[in-house]
């Protein structure tokens, strides 16, 4: 949930639009071919494929808020199932608009740089902190607590994954599947991660962000493996 935040929370997310944009103008590789009003549709889909999945969650728990309208409206969102529902949003996308080529690769790098922006963000703004720790880099979100600075570890995992997806994209290896590796990855590192989070255990020991990761990290296996074969078969012998 986010506290009431500022005018340098804002300043920082702001920030993370520009840095992904700059991303990916700076992107070595082929420029998109589709048109200003494909990219506009494809981006379109990511938002708010994005937006309702990572609402979704906080909707349905609150059903007086969702007969109101004010669920949508207010705090609380989720990086885990946003992340599945853009990918979602943009296939949708795509499949109406007649879009055949992929766009993923293109997105990767500068999706990755935008949310490790924004996570600094939530760091200034207070929100999404960890579980209370006694380590040196432990701090207090304003409720007199040492805690796991957790968004820094989740910013430092998405500017680690933009630079590296910037170099796969020079080189161009592992080409349609750049944007599923980060997926795959981000899933992992979550899963592992929520441990530090002050979260409600859900089922199996596990909490909902743990149960969203995981079947994240199926999707992102069985879409790997779909584009794998793909490929192959383009490949000439």
């Amino acid at each position: 949930m986010l506290p009431s935040v500022g005018p340098a929370y804002w300043a920082v997310m702001v920030l993370a639009f520009l840095v992904g944009g700059l991303v990916k103008r700076r992107q070595p590789g082929p420029r998109s071919a589709l048109s200003r009003a494909e990219n506009a549709g494809v981006l379109f889909g990511a938002i708010v494929g994005g937006t309702v999945a990572a609402k979704l969650p906080f909707v349905l728990g609150d059903w007086e808020a969702l007969l109101s309208g004010a669920a949508w409206l207010e705090n609380g969102r989720t990086l885990t199932l946003g992340l599945l529902g853009g990918y979602l949003g943009v296939e949708i996308a795509k499949l109406s608009l007649g879009i055949e080529a992929k766009t993923g690769d293109a997105l990767a790098a500068p999706l990755a740089a935008t949310i490790g922006v924004a996570r600094i963000g939530c760091f200034v703004g207070g929100c999404c902190f960890g579980r209370p720790s006694d380590l040196p880099w432990a701090r207090d979100f304003g409720d007199h607590v040492r805690r796991h600075p957790t968004q820094l570890y989740e910013a430092a995992f998405h500017l680690v994954a933009a630079v590296v997806l910037f170099r796969l994209a020079r080189t161009d290896r592992f080409r349609r599947q750049r944007i599923k590796l980060y997926l795959a990855g981000y899933f992992v590192f979550r899963f592992f991660t929520e441990w530090l989070r002050p979260e409600p255990i859900v089922a199996a020991g596990l909490t909902f962000y743990q149960c969203t990761s995981i079947f994240g990290l199926l999707v992102m296996a069985l879409l790997f493996r779909h584009d794998a074969r793909a490929l192959l078969r383009e490949s000439p012998v």
